[in-house]
């Protein structure tokens, strides 16, 4: 088995991956630098079962700043789940942020693994990249041309873990992830806000009119993805992959499917659309069936249910 390093181990993702890959028997080195954009003790809720597992390892360091070479001695396989999130947030003051822990943090990282004998780096990048079409669903082939800064940072991560692919061998794979949901969910994301306000009678703003489209992809089946990723042969290397749900839904469909699965109506206002915001996605995943043999396998009716039932318990 494999030791597998893995960087925002203590987040939605990571620590949802970390958990996957030991029980597949796989040895875990987390690396997660706790930053302040939601609260610690999140983090900590996510870490707890893993740190009850011998083969699991956490080291608090900064990839922008901080000595890396101890966390990656050894490892054979790196999955880079850490950045700054937030689509909205990353507009003004916060930018250098975005800066530091998704471009800076990237390079340092790869610079730590160059002449490793890595066997795979999986690179998790956003579908921000693209920015607003009209050519749906978006293919790896469709010019990125992001219109938030946050989009700016991940297209320049990519770049970056293409450059040390091309001049250094890095054996990487970079996956675009389409709105991940599920258990764990941080707590800044839409459908996150959106199931509390509606459990709790309080209201929703809707930006707009409701009407601009998203792709939700489940937490398992982006975590698959890497698992794939990490597996497939020599041909991937070097690509660049859509991970998305499968399906697509208005916003005010996704709100009267948590009113459903809630069992209490929203209460909504709409307030005009911030810059940034953008009005359709979804994902073409063909490439990924054809090279990971990925295919995505929650229905998004599924994957709410079992989201509110971790993020609200017994509390409805």
């Amino acid at each position: 088995m494999s030791l597998c390093l893995i960087t925002g181990a203590a987040g939605f993702v990571g620590s949802t991956l970390a958990g996957r890959l030991l029980a597949d028997g796989h040895t875990v080195a987390g690396i997660d630098c706790f930053t302040s954009y939601y609260a610690r003790d999140i983090k900590e809720r996510n870490l707890a079962d893993l740190r009850k597992n011998p083969r699991f390892t956490l080291y608090e360091r900064n990839l922008a700043t901080d000595a890396l070479s101890d966390a990656v001695a050894g490892v054979d396989a790196v999955f880079h789940q850490a950045g700054q999130p937030g689509v909205l947030p990353s507009w003004g003051q916060m930018f250098d942020q975005y800066v530091i822990n998704n471009i800076v943090a990237t390079q340092r990282l790869l610079e730590a693994l160059k002449g490793k004998p890595l066997q795979r780096f999986v690179f998790a990048s956003s579908s921000t990249v693209y920015g607003e079409t009209s050519d749906l669903p978006l293919r790896e082939t469709s010019l990125p041309k992001p219109i938030v800064p946050y989009g700016v940072t991940k297209l320049a991560a990519e770049h970056l873990v293409s450059m040390y692919h091309f001049n250094f061998g890095l054996p990487a794979v970079v996956l675009r992830y389409f709105s991940v949901y599920g258990p764990r969910q941080r707590p800044d994301m839409a459908l996150h806000k959106f199931i509390n306000a509606i459990a709790r009678g309080e209201t929703i703003q809707i930006r707009g009119d409701g009407e601009q489209t998203r792709e939700a992809t489940y937490v398992d089946d982006i975590v698959e993805a890497n698992v794939l990723a990490m597996r497939a042969g020599q041909g991937v290397l070097g690509g660049v992959y859509n991970i998305g749900g499968g399906e697509s839904a208005t916003l005010n469909q996704i709100i009267h499917r948590i009113e459903q699965t809630v069992e209490r109506e929203a209460v909504t206002t709409h307030v005009p659309p911030q810059p940034g915001e953008l009005l359709h996605q979804s994902a073409d995943t063909s490439r990924a069936r054809d090279a990971l043999g990925f295919a995505p396998r929650m229905p998004f009716r599924d994957g709410l249910r079992r989201q509110v039932e971790w993020q609200l318990g017994g509390a409805r």
